[in-house]
């Protein structure tokens, strides 16, 4: 898992209630991180205080972002849903409550942030709707699950199911799509894309191996002597793995997510190699690719080549470093020339140039939002 599993605890006892803690969610996906399961809203009378009862909800939400910096954005998130916090101690009734439960199995202890939360075993607003995410976590202090927290705690309020949450990813549902190609030039974010994807959406991930390529670094050092080779070799794994991976469908994922499509090797080809050996090798291309199952979506993530470049910098393999502006380029070219030809394959292109979906929530959402756009005009 490259991304942090935070456990989200929300609560609302006044005013609108359940449109209190649909804004927090919403807000929440939108803007803080990726919400991938929601609970049921339980009723609770107001604990420690004399006030109304409260609707109560867990989320889990995915994110490169760490437990420390999500609570001090969900805060905000309260402020700008008009919490008003007092400096009187004690409990108090709230339009919305945001805590963060718990992070992965990890502890932390600090001043701002307790994870897992010191006070989740005692209440049972926390426990039960955290028992209903599929998400099988074991308290990392006590060492028990949260259906054997709920067995002995010592929280006997009464605690009613009053309704269900909408999740933010619902109705982005890939349903008539078993497979889709995430693919862009060196350093688009290609990876990272089918990466978060892969986790969020309960999909088989299918990466590239290029690390494993021996002709790869001496390819960037002469490319007019290791084009073909590596070309060749390329064409060979990507068909192997490709064939091996979409034939092998596991029953546990909704789909399969990957971020190359076998005719990459075509186009980094014809700008690679000299105009003989491309023909040799677009008719190997050819036989291979009649054989290939075509994505049900061909998703192209357009950078600017000054982007391309930082990237490629801010990863640093020391082989890319050398990589010319014309060469990427080139390849860019390439991809959307192909597009231009496909008249049976469902392209989506996106410009990420000015995206960091990674760091910035709302430019992840627009993506997904692009992509379920891309379906619904489909279907």
């Amino acid at each position: 898992m490259n991304q942090n599993q935070i456990v989200i605890a929300l609560g609302s006892n006044q005013g609108n209630r359940l449109d209190f803690l649909e804004q927090a969610i919403a807000a929440i996906h939108h803007n803080i991180a990726t919400v991938v399961q929601t609970s049921r809203v339980y009723e609770t009378p107001a604990l420690g205080f004399e006030g109304d009862a409260f609707l109560n909800a867990v989320v889990l939400v995915h994110t490169s972002k760490s437990a420390s910096k999500v609570l001090k954005q969900l805060l905000k998130l309260e402020k700008d849903l008009g919490r008003i916090r007092s400096n009187e101690k004690g409990y108090t009734s709230r339009k919305i409550d945001l805590d963060v439960i718990a992070c992965n199995e990890e502890i932390t202890e600090a001043n701002e942030l307790q994870v897992p939360h010191p006070r989740m075993q005692d209440r049972k607003f926390v426990l039960l709707p955290f028992s209903d995410l599929n998400f099988q976590w074991k308290h990392p202090v006590f060492k028990k699950s949260i259906q054997e927290l709920l067995e002995i705690t010592q929280d006997n309020s009464d605690c009613t199911v009053f309704g269900k949450l909408k999740s933010p990813l619902q109705d982005l549902q890939f349903d008539n799509y078993n497979y889709i190609a995430i693919e862009g030039n060196i350093g688009a974010g290609k990876t990272t894309l089918s990466s978060k994807i892969s986790e969020d959406l309960n999909a088989k991930l299918v990466l590239e191996r290029f690390a494993d390529n021996p002709f790869l670094p001496k390819f960037y050092k002469d490319q007019n002597r290791y084009a073909f080779p590596l070309e060749m070799s390329f064409l060979a794994d990507r068909y192997q793995q490709l064939t091996d991976d979409l034939s092998q469908f596991d029953l546990f994922k909704d789909f399969i997510v990957s971020d190359y499509h076998i005719v990459k090797s075509l186009i980094f080809a014809k700008v690679t190699l000299q105009e003989d050996e491309f023909r040799l090798y677009k008719t190997m291309f050819d036989i291979i690719h009649k054989e290939m199952p075509k994505p049900d979506l061909y998703v192209y993530l357009y950078q600017n080549t000054e982007r391309l470049l930082a990237n490629i910098k801010k990863r640093g393999r020391n082989y890319e470093q050398e990589i010319p502006a014309e060469y990427l380029e080139k390849i860019n070219r390439g991809y959307l020339d192909y597009i231009k030809t496909q008249t049976d394959l469902n392209v989506l292109i996106i410009d990420v140039s000015d995206f960091d979906f990674v760091k910035n929530q709302e430019d992840y959402v627009k993506i997904l939002s692009e992509i379920k756009e891309k379906i619904d005009n489909r279907i």
